[in-house]
C-alpha cells in the first residue's frame, strides 16, 4: 500500500476522475509492480479487502481467477464502485473463471443496472467466443425494447452486444444496422482520430471491412 501511495500522480487522478475513476496510479507502472509480485491469491484477496481502487486493480492482476467462487465474484461485482475496476474484475477474472456463465445469466436479470451491465460484457464477450446455444435473435429483441432508455453503463455494454452480434453474424447484421441506426445510441459519441466509434453501425461497418479486406 506504501509503495502504491508514492506511485500515485495527482495528475493522473486528475485525468481518471473525469472518466469516473478514482485511482491515481499509472496504468504501466502498476503492472510492472503486478510483473514483480507474480501470481499471489491471498495478497490479492487482502489487496481488494482494502477497498482502494488503486489496490484492487493490483490485486485483478495477481489473482488467480478460478480460485474465486461464484459467490465471491458476485460480491466483488457490487463492491467494485469504479469503472476501471469493474471493467477489469469482467474481463480479467470473470472471463477467466469458470463461473462466467452462471454470473451472466444471473446478472443480467439484476436490479442493478451496473451489475446488469456485466452480464450483457459477458453475453459480448460470449457472441464472439461460444455463440453456440446462444439465441442471438432474442438479444436482439431485448436490445431494440431496452437499449434506448437505459443507464449508461448498461446502455454501452448492450451497444458491445448489438455491434458484436453485426460483426459476428452476417445473416443477423441487417437487423442490428437498422437497430442501431434507428436508436442512435452513441451515434455523436466522441471518437479520436484513427479509432473506431462505437457507434453500432460504423464500428459494425469497420470490422466487417477489416474482416474481409
Amino acid at each position: 500500500m506504501a509503495e502504491l501511495a508514492d506511485l500515485a500522480d495527482p495528475k493522473i487522478l486528475a485525468v481518471n476522475e473525469k472518466h469516473g475513476d478514482d485511482h491515481a496510479v499509472n496504468l504501466t507502472k502498476l503492472r510492472a509492480v503486478a510483473k514483480r509480485v507474480k501470481k499471489n491469491h491471498p495478497l490479492a484477496v487482502e489487496l481488494w479487502a482494502t477497498g482502494d481502487s488503486a489496490a484492487r486493480l493490483l490485486a485483478l492482476l495477481i489473482c488467480r481467477p478460478k480460485e474465486f467462487s461464484a459467490d465471491e465474484l458476485d460480491a466483488m461485482i457490487r463492491e467494485a464502485r469504479t469503472r476501471k475496476v469493474h471493467d477489469w474484475l469482467v474481463g480479467y477474472v470473470v472471463m477467466k473463471g469458470p463461473h462466467a456463465e452462471e454470473l451472466r445469466l444471473t446478472w443480467l436479470e439484476d436490479a442493478d443496472p451496473v451489475v446488469a451491465s456485466a452480464g450483457w460484457a459477458l453475453t459480448a464477450d460470449r457472441v464472439v467466443k461460444k455463440p453456440e446455444g446462444l439465441d442471438q435473435p432474442a438479444l436482439l429483441d431485448e436490445i431494440e425494447a431496452e437499449m434506448a432508455g437505459v443507464q449508461e453503463r448498461l446502455q454501452w455494454e448492450m451497444n458491445t452486444t448489438l455491434a458484436q452480434i453485426g460483426i459476428e453474424n452476417a445473416d443477423l447484421r441487417p437487423r442490428a444496422l437498422e437497430i442501431g441506426e434507428r436508436l442512435g445510441v452513441l451515434r455523436d459519441y466522441p471518437t479520436p482520430p484513427n479509432c473506431t466509434s462505437p457507434f453500432a453501425p460504423e464500428w459494425i461497418g469497420e470490422m466487417v471491412r477489416r474482416k474481409e479486406g
